[in-house]
């Protein structure tokens, strides 16, 4: 084969997918492969899976329906599956779509080069063990070229909780954190490449317990070590669970003046019945009494959150408890779902409720939703904001970038990506405002 391998990845899903995606092409890249945007070109294809959506094995395999044209025209071309569908369902895959070469899941795509070497010679293979070695000691330092101003870095995988409706205990498997002094060098070399603003990943990532000097670290410590990371100026962090929201990172949000202003805190309903069947661990009055004291530290903080609408179980009194809920935090946005049953769930085995009730639930919660994250986004016409510029905007001279709050916001002007800057806000539009660099 002449020239550079090629390599397209879909990915699906959560933000850790993409981080993983990006690893996975590091991996590779070591590997002589570089990567492309059309599949056509490519040498192999990865769809690196998620399986928290609605029908995602069946989104899988349609796209995989999709690929077989072109795996007959070019039968050198190489078809892995990664992710937690992949874990889920491993060697089936192979079964259902012979097409595919490679399955690998979340926990061993350090493995991927090897797995790529046995597929170019003609051998399929699966690996969805949990292996004992951390994957991040096998993993190739990222690229010394250039990246954006924003990165997510994976700190916490895994999952504890087992709440009723969730695959991630059986697809990630149990809470791991990896030790602080890795992480804090792998910021660091993120921020010489030019990162300014990073994103801490976990599926939950306020139960971090990493390893470093004295100890386990909490999240907050380690925020703290990361605050001090020279040319770091922004720290993010997702998803929480409200019973690991320790009171030092409570603390951290009001005296740490890197970490932003923006929380996503899932509740998924405010029902103490229907929390109890979610094994949620937590009521509603708990998570309000919460929020009370997350905004008594940092009083600005804008508050998002997830909700399951339609429940097994569900009744109409469960739903106007998640809408006074909803009331009550004013959120400034918020992810919804219909509810829908992963299988080997607890929530699998027991009745839906009828779907014209679970649909209109969700549109009377969406449309709250979208009131409240308007009327956030209109309160801060004729502010001032932190904005770091991440990219041109579809018009000529226009930047787009990131708010302290996790908005979108459009500017003209001619700063640089990565450049962090004050902006007056001037208007807001449904998914984003628009404003002008302040003082001029």
């Amino acid at each position: 084969m002449s020239g550079p391998k090629k390599l397209f990845i879909k990915t699906y899903g959560c933000q850790m997918n993409v981080y993983d995606s990006e690893r996975m092409a590091e991996a590779l890249g070591a590997e002589g492969y570089v990567a492309t945007d059309t599949v056509e070109d490519a040498d192999m294809v990865l769809l690196n899976t998620c399986h928290i959506r609605e029908k995602a094995s069946e989104k899988l395999y349609s796209d995989l329906g999709r690929l077989r044209p072109l795996k007959a025209e070019r039968p050198d071309l190489r078809i892995g599956v990664a992710g937690c569908v992949a874990q889920a369902e491993g060697a089936e895959i192979l079964r259902r779509m012979p097409l595919v070469d490679l399955v690998v899941g979340p926990q061993s795509y350090h493995r991927l080069p090897a797995m790529a070497k046995a597929a170019e010679a003609g051998e399929k293979t699966v690996d969805t063990d949990f292996p004992e070695e951390d994957k991040f000691d096998h993993l190739p330092e990222r690229p010394k070229a250039a990246v954006r101003p924003t990165a997510f870095l994976t700190v916490q995988e895994g999952c504890d909780k087992f709440c009723a409706f969730c695959v991630v205990p059986y697809t990630r498997g149990a809470e791991v954190s990896r030790p602080a002094d890795r992480i804090i060098a792998e910021a660091r070399g993120l921020v010489e490449k030019g990162v300014r603003e990073i994103t801490l990943l976990g599926q939950n990532v306020n139960a971090y317990h990493g390893g470093g000097e004295g100890g386990d670290w909490t999240l907050a410590r380690l925020v703290r070590a990361l605050a001090k990371v020279d040319g770091l100026e922004r720290i993010r962090y997702t998803t929480s669970h409200p019973n690991d929201m320790g009171d030092d990172l409570i603390a951290a949000h009001g005296e740490e003046p890197k970490l932003m202003p923006y929380l996503h805190l899932p509740v998924q309903s405010g029902s103490d019945r229907i929390l109890k069947a979610m094994a949620r661990k937590h009521t509603a009055e708990q998570y309000l009494r919460l929020i009370e004291r997350i905004r008594a530290a940092r009083p600005d903080m804008m508050m998002s959150g997830d909700f399951i609408v339609g429940f097994p179980g569900e009744t109409d009194a469960d739903f106007d408890a998640t809408m006074e809920l909803i009331r009550a935090v004013n959120y400034g946005m918020a992810y919804s779902f219909k509810y829908s049953a992963r299988p080997g769930t607890p929530a699998a085995e027991k009745p839906p409720v009828a779907a014209e009730i679970a649909d209109a639930r969700l549109q009377t919660l969406q449309a709250l939703i979208t009131g409240q994250q308007r009327a956030a986004q209109a309160a801060m016409v004729g502010r001032e904001v932190s904005v770091l510029f991440e990219k041109p905007g579809r018009l000529e001279g226009q930047m787009i970038g990131k708010s302290d709050y996790l908005h979108a916001v459009h500017v003209v002007t001619d700063a640089a990506p990565g450049t962090i800057a004050r902006v007056r806000i001037s208007a807001s539009a449904p998914n984003s405002l628009a404003g002008q660099i302040a003082g001029r």
